[in-house]
């Protein structure tokens, strides 16, 4: 006999912004008890010394959160001009240490416009990037030499996009920078490099993520407000679940949306695949409609005639 869920059936998408100190995971857990929810995840972990914008995504809107960890993303970040450490952060052993000459703000520009476009970056050897299923620094823990990390880390090298990447302000030792991103890219690598550009070495000091695909910070809720206005609420969960956003928020409006009956809808629901005029597209929403009443069914795309679902809800219909 199938075991019974614990929780509630809650579905919609919660910007907490995440505190230092914290895992991501620790995050998604207490805000999967505070609303006492089935199920939840998160759409792409921050470092527990970095900050920010951790959407989570309860229920049903789970089903959407790859879209979400495959989103651009946006950050602020300190980057600490004069020091080389073995993490790319603060948390690091010093590595070495070098002078900083004085840097006008035309040099400093001239090295960041090397690093705005496509961009190959080498991940950090103290990272989640796994070998034979585990990550790298739970394998530095265990001994692993540098030497093989940076091996390993080599051999991951990739291409990743900077959409924009500002001075915000400069210090004689620390840069301010905003970046816009494409997924995979590694804050701690992107200051490290530009460090090495400018002859000096670098590491992140602070680092704050302001964006996550179409949510940023200003719609984010701390966790101390969250646990607050839970405590004031008691076991009505009305309050906290006015918080949320619908599951749709997390589909690019690029999207093309295909208009479906409720018995298409249903019909897709039970694994059909649906014949259509509209020519082919990689990428749709499927929305059930009757009279003024519309409901997301999920998503798919079409291909030679035919509407065929990836992802699909459980969902109520219109009657």
């Amino acid at each position: 006999m199938a075991r019974k869920k614990k929780g509630r059936d809650i579905t919609g998408i919660l910007v907490v912004n995440k505190p230092l100190g914290l895992s991501s995971n620790q995050v998604l857990q207490r805000v999967k008890r505070l609303f006492n929810a089935n199920k939840a995840g998160h759409t792409g972990a921050l470092d527990p010394e970095a900050s920010g914008v951790l959407p989570i995504c309860l229920g049903e809107a789970t089903k959407f959160s790859q879209l979400l960890l495959d989103s651009d993303k946006g950050y602020r970040t300190t980057a600490f001009l004069g020091q080389v450490r073995s993490t790319g952060d603060k948390e690091g052993e010093v590595l070495e240490e070098r002078p900083v000459p004085v840097f006008d703000e035309d040099r400093i520009e001239a090295v960041l416009n090397d690093f705005r476009g496509d961009v190959e970056q080498v991940p950090p050897m103290f990272s989640a990037l796994k070998m034979n299923g585990k990550p790298l620094y739970e394998l530095a823990r265990e001994g692993m030499s540098q030497e093989e990390m940076r091996a390993v880390a080599e051999k991951k090298r990739r291409v990743i996009q900077i959409h924009e990447l500002t001075l915000n302000h400069a210090t004689e030792t620390t840069l301010d920078l905003s970046v816009r991103c494409s997924k995979g890219t590694y804050i701690r690598t992107l200051v490290e490099d530009i460090g090495e550009a400018l002859g000096c070495g670098a590491f992140v000091q602070d680092l704050h993520r302001t964006h996550s695909g179409p949510y940023d910070e200003s719609m984010s809720y701390t966790l101390e407000a969250l646990e607050s206005l839970a405590e004031q609420s008691g076991d009505d969960k009305g309050a906290l679940d006015s918080l949320l956003m619908p599951a749709e928020t997390a589909l690019p409006e690029s999207w093309p949306v295909v208009e479906l009956t409720v018995s298409e809808a249903a019909r897709m629901l039970q694994g059909q695949a649906i014949k259509t005029g509209l020519g082919d597209c990689p990428s749709v929403q499927l929305w059930a409609v009757e009279s003024d009443v519309r409901v997301l069914t999920g998503i798919g795309y079409i291909e030679n005639g035919v509407i065929r679902s990836q992802r699909l809800l459980q969902v109520n219909l219109p009657s």
